[in-house]
């Protein structure tokens, strides 16, 4: 089956198209910055994936898909002559809440219900409705399925998924804890058991989102049990732009003194805290950390920060779990800053996390699954090349062959 998967973010756009049967992407596409004026999508194409630029600053993330559309129909290079060769969609969303626990057909009454889960993760959901609704119109007769961040973390206790306010609130609004990068917490924790040589089901794992957006989950025999985002993927861990988890008495404070708005304040801890907020610098851990090279001391700051916070939910899961066998660090930054990884593995050796420094400066090992901690180490180090795209293809074809 020929899938085209859509991983919309608030600021970028990841499709590949998918040839299910053999495992092979016909097509891959990045596109970053978006809604900047130096916004630019590459796309490349089977075999050899040379990169194509293009330049789609100004356009919105459902605009830089119909770009990519056009492209898929009129380059000559592509896999496909027309759109209606491609079998079926597969989207990634962020928050599911309470309505979908599971890969779903997006069909009129599940298009109503991901309109109502906007407001769960306001950065993401959004734009990701916002492509499929291009899609729907596009491709009316191409089944599209939408996959859940929210959906791996569905198996978490109750002990784990509440908050401690009046039950009225889960009653009526379902408020609970919903945790997001489940596709990418369950892809890290299958990867790290392949390299382990054991099965999933007997492990203890500590998986390690960390990008522009982080979260960090508990993976007890193949099973989240607790993971640091919440109702929205605005708790937890310090980000790129988000705050994190803060005291809730500096949100009417800051509404008393500076008289801001409700919709002020969620751009406030959505976009405009966070690495970003510290720093002063970027959003771009890569930036910020050149920044700090230089003597910047706010961006010095702003790592020493995130790294706490990373420590701080590693050990308070180390905590909960049975058994912990090994913490596997994936996306962006996870896979990509060996000097990041140091930096928080340094404060954790004395937990049994003894990092190899040279297994973790490995020159070209990006994008190489590999172990990174010391031989004898009692709680192994993962480093996962993520993969998002070829889990929501495979949930794709599955629901779709069973129609």
């Amino acid at each position: 089956m020929r899938v085209l998967v859509v991983n919309a973010g608030s600021s970028s756009l990841k499709c590949q198209l998918i040839e299910t049967d053999g495992k092979a992407s016909m097509m891959k596409c990045l596109a970053e910055k978006v809604g900047s004026d130096d916004a630019y999508m590459n796309v490349s194409f089977y075999p050899d994936f040379d990169k194509t630029r293009y330049n789609v600053g100004g356009m919105r993330v459902e605009q830089v898909l119909a770009k990519l559309l056009d492209v898929l129909e009129d380059d000559p290079e592509s896999p496909v002559s027309g759109l209606e060769q491609i079998d079926a969609i597969g989207n990634r969303i962020v928050a599911g809440g309470e309505y979908f626990t599971r890969a779903t057909l997006i069909d009129d009454e599940a298009w109503e219900n991901l309109l109502k889960c906007e407001e769960l993760a306001p950065l993401h959901n959004p734009p990701a409705d916002a492509c499929i609704a291009l899609l729907r119109e596009r491709m009316p007769q191409t089944p599209q399925v939408a996959v859940f961040d929210t959906a791996f973390h569905q198996t978490m206790p109750p002990k784990a998924y509440m908050y401690p306010l009046p039950m009225r609130y889960y009653d009526e609004y379902r408020i609970r804890r919903y945790g997001a990068h489940g596709t990418s917490h369950r892809y890290a924790a299958q990867q790290a058991a392949n390299l382990l040589g054991r099965p999933l089901r007997d492990l203890g794992l500590i998986t390690c989102h960390l990008g522009s957006g982080g979260s960090i989950t508990a993976v007890n025999h193949g099973k989240s049990i607790d993971t640091t985002m919440g109702f929205t993927p605005l708790e937890g861990l310090m980000m790129g732009t988000r705050s994190g988890s803060i005291d809730p008495a500096i949100i009417t404070y800051i509404m008393r003194r500076e008289h801001k708005s409700f919709d002020e304040i969620d751009a406030l801890l959505n976009k405009q805290s966070g690495v970003l907020g510290i720093s002063g610098v970027s959003s771009d851990m890569r930036e910020v950390l050149e920044a700090a090279d230089a003597g910047n001391q706010d961006a010095e700051l702003a790592i020493d920060m995130y790294v706490y916070k990373i420590q701080k939910a590693i050990g308070g899961f180390y905590a909960t779990m049975t058994r912990t066998d090994a913490v596997v660090m994936t996306a962006g930054i996870g896979e990509n800053s060996a000097e990041l990884r140091e930096k928080i593995f340094a404060g954790l050796a004395h937990m049994g996390m003894i990092l190899d420094k040279d297994r973790n400066n490995v020159e070209g090992a990006i994008g190489v699954n590999r172990i990174i901690s010391i031989d004898d180490s009692p709680i192994k180090i993962c480093v996962v090349t993520t993969d998002e795209e070829i889990r929501i293809a495979r949930e794709t074809d599955a629901l779709v062959s069973r129609m």
